[in-house]
C-alpha cells in the first residue's frame, strides 16, 4: 500500500516516521539488553517505595535465568509467570528471555480450572507464583506437567524491615495468603542467590521464535494461546516507542505509572518492553483498585505518563485525593483495553490538562495497532490512526470489498506485530487470518482522513426489530449523565422486537431514578436504541484489569 493510500499519515505528529526499522534487533533479548547497558545507572522499576536500576535488573535477571537452567530447563521450555505487579515480575521476565525460555503470562486470579487448562495447553514445566495464589496451584499441579515451582511474597524484595512488615500485614492481618502445601518449592530470593553461583550459557534466538504465549480472554470459547514471536514484540516495542517520543525524552527523569498488571498484554508490551526500552522508570502499582496507592505514587514520583482502562480513569477523576494532585509533570495518558467514553475523556482533560489518548489493539497484535496523537489533535471517540509500519482497513464482509469511508465493516490489521497464530489451533488461526490480515471481530468505520472508530464487537451487537444497536453508543450517551458513575448495556429477549436494550447503572448520585436515565437516553438516542430496562447496581462485573464484562451480565 503506497503512502497516498494511507490517509492517516497526514495525521502523524511531526517527527513520527511512517515506518520503523524492525530489523534493528533480531530478538527481544537484544533490544532489552541494549537498554540495560545504555541506561545502567537509571532506575528501571519502582514498587512500594523500593527501586531497582537497569544494572541491578540485568544482574538479577541473569542470575534468575541461570537458576532455571541449573534446574534443568532448556531453551523452548514454557514457564508461567503468575503474580501481580511487583519487582519480581521483570526480573523473572528478562531472566526467561536470557535463558531462551517461553513466557506464559498467567492471571493470578485464575480459578484452578482455568489454570489447569492454560498450563496443559501451553505445556508449562515451571511456574513462578505469588504465594497469595499458591493454594489454587496446589489443587491442580498433579494434573499438569509442572515440575519446578518458585514462590514469592509481596514483601520479598522490599528490604528486610519493610518486607517483613508488608508480609506480616498481608499474611496475618489481611489474611490474604491461604494455606497451601507444595513440596519442593523454592522462594525467589533463594533462586537469585543460587543462580548467581552459575554461569548462564549464551542463548542466540531467532526472529521467528515464539517467545511468549499470551492467552486470550476466552470470551468466545476456550482460552487460546497467541504465539508472539521475537519479531512481533520487537516491532510493537519500536512502534510504540516511536509514538511516545512526541512527549517522553529517552532516559529522562519523568516516570511512567503502571497500574495495569504486567501479565496483561497492554502493560506487558507498552510498559515492560517499550517503556523499558525507552530508558524510563516504570512505577508499579500492585493493587490498582486501591486508588490511594496511585495518589501516593503521583506525590512521590514525577509521573510523566500512565496507561489504564476507562474504568480506572473514571474512578480517578471522581477521587477527591486525585483531584487535589499537581499534574505539572504529566505528559501522556493512554487508554486501552476497552472503549474510552467521551465523558470520561473530557473530565480527565479538564482535570489534568492532558488529553486522554485512546489506543487499540488485540492480544493477537501484540497488542498495539493504532493510537491517537498524544496532543490536542486527538479525536475523542476514535481509536486514532495506525502506528508506523501498520496497515488497517474496514472490510465489508457481505460484499467482500473495502468499505467506503463512514461505512461500517470489520476492522482488519496487517503488520509485523501480528501473531504467528494460535498454539495448537490451525483451524482457528485460519479463521482469523485472511491473506495476512488479522480479522479483529470489531465493527468499525474509517473517516476520509484516516481516523478509525470502533462501533462494537460483533457478538455484543443488539438486534432490535432488525436494527443494529451497538452497546458502546448507548453506554457513551448514558455515561454523560451527571449522576451516572458507570454503565453497561446488553440486549435482553423481547417477544415484540426480538431484543431490547437493558442498562446496568452504578449511581454517582443516589437520588438518580430509572425514569431519569430513560428520559436522558430518549433525548440523545433514536427510539429503538433507548433502554427499556434499567437496573441499578453497587458495582459492575470487571476483569482484573478493570474492563466491564458484559458477558457476565448477559449470562445472568
Amino acid at each position: 500500500m503506497s503512502a497516498d493510500q494511507r490517509p492517516w499519515l497526514a495525521q502523524y505528529p511531526s517527527g513520527i516516521p511512517a515506518n520503523v526499522d524492525t530489523e534493528v534487533f533480531s530478538t527481544l533479548k537484544d533490544l532489552l539488553g541494549e537498554a540495560m547497558k545504555k541506561f545502567a545507572k537509571h532506575p528501571a522499576y519502582a514498587c512500594m517505595g523500593k527501586e531497582i536500576t537497569y544494572a541491578e535488573l540485568d544482574r538479577q535477571s541473569t542470575a534468575f535465568g541461570a537458576y532455571l537452567h541449573y534446574r534443568g530447563l532448556q531453551p523452548g521450555d514454557r514457564v508461567a509467570l503468575m503474580m501481580p505487579n511487583m519487582l519480581q515480575y521483570p526480573i523473572a521476565l528478562y531472566g526467561l528471555l536470557k535463558a531462551g525460555l517461553v513466557i506464559v503470562n498467567t492471571n493470578p486470579l485464575y480459578t484452578p480450572r482455568e489454570m489447569k487448562h492454560q498450563f496443559n495447553d501451553a505445556e508449562v514445566s515451571a511456574v513462578v507464583i505469588c504465594e497469595n495464589f499458591a493454594n489454587n496451584l496446589e489443587e491442580i499441579i498433579g494434573e499438569t506437567g509442572v515440575k519446578t515451582v518458585i514462590t514469592t511474597s509481596i514483601g520479598e524484595l522490599l528490604g528486610t524491615v519493610k518486607g517483613a512488615i508488608t508480609n506480616f500485614v498481608v499474611r496475618k492481618i489481611k489474611k490474604m495468603v491461604p494455606a497451601y502445601n507444595l513440596p519442593g518449592t523454592v522462594n525467589f530470593k533463594t533462586a537469585l542467590s543460587e543462580g548467581a553461583k552459575y554461569k548462564l550459557p549464551e542463548f542466540i534466538g531467532q526472529k521467528d521464535d515464539t517467545i511468549a504465549l499470551q492467552y486470550t480472554g476466552g470470551t468466545t470459547g476456550v482460552s487460546k494461546g497467541a504465539m508472539l514471536t521475537n519479531g512481533n514484540l520487537v516491532a510493537n516495542a519500536l512502534q510504540s516507542k516511536a509514538w511516545m517520543t512526541q512527549k517522553l525524552e529517552e532516559g529522562g527523569d519523568l516516570r511512567m505509572l503502571c497500574p495495569l498488571p504486567l501479565y496483561h498484554i497492554f502493560a506487558f508490551t507498552v510498559n515492560a518492553v517499550a517503556i523499558f526500552g525507552h530508558g524510563i522508570c516504570n512505577v508499579l502499582i500492585t493493587n490498582p483498585r486501591d486508588l490511594k496507592t496511585i495518589v501516593d505514587a503521583f506525590k512521590d514520583n514525577k509521573i510523566g505518563g500512565l496507561t489504564g482502562v476507562n474504568t480506572l480513569y473514571n474512578a480517578l477523576t471522581n477521587n477527591p485525593g486525585f483531584k487535589a494532585l499537581d499534574f505539572r509533570h504529566l505528559e501522556i495518558a493512554v487508554g486501552g483495553g476497552m472503549a474510552v467514553q467521551r465523558p470520561v475523556a473530557e473530565a480527565w482533560q479538564k482535570l489534568t490538562g492532558v488529553p486522554l489518548s485512546e489506543g487499540y489493539g488485540l492480544t493477537e497484535s501484540s497488542p498495539s495497532a493504532s493510537m491517537n496523537p498524544l496532543n490536542d489533535n486527538l479525536r475523542i471517540g476514535t481509536i486514532g490512526v495506525p502506528l508506523p509500519s501498520t496497515l488497517m482497513r474496514v472490510w465489508n464482509e457481505d460484499e467482500n470489498r473495502l468499505a467506503t469511508p463512514e461505512e461500517r465493516g470489520e476492522i482488519q490489521i496487517k503488520g509485523p506485530q501480528v501473531m504467528k497464530g494460535y498454539l495448537n489451533r490451525p483451524e482457528e488461526t485460519a479463521e482469523v487470518m485472511l491473506d495476512g490480515w488479522l480479522r479483529t471481530g470489531d465493527i468499525g468505520m474509517m473517516s476520509e482522513d484516516g481516523f478509525f472508530r470502533i462501533v462494537d464487537r460483533k457478538k455484543d451487537m443488539i438486534l432490535v426489530s432488525g436494527f443494529n444497536v451497538f452497546p458502546n453508543e448507548v453506554e457513551d450517551v448514558i455515561a454523560g449523565h451527571p449522576m451516572v458513575l458507570e454503565v453497561a448495556a446488553i440486549g435482553i429477549p423481547s417477544e415484540k422486537s426480538g431484543e431490547v436494550v437493558k442498562v446496568f447503572v452504578v449511581k454517582k448520585d443516589k437520588s438518580l431514578t430509572e425514569e431519569e436515565v430513560i428520559t436522558y437516553a430518549r433525548e440523545n438516542l433514536t427510539g429503538y436504541k433507548v433502554p427499556k430496562a434499567v437496573e441499578f447496581r453497587e458495582d459492575l462485573p470487571k476483569s482484573n484489569v478493570g474492563k466491564i464484562i458484559r458477558r457476565h451480565l448477559r449470562e445472568e
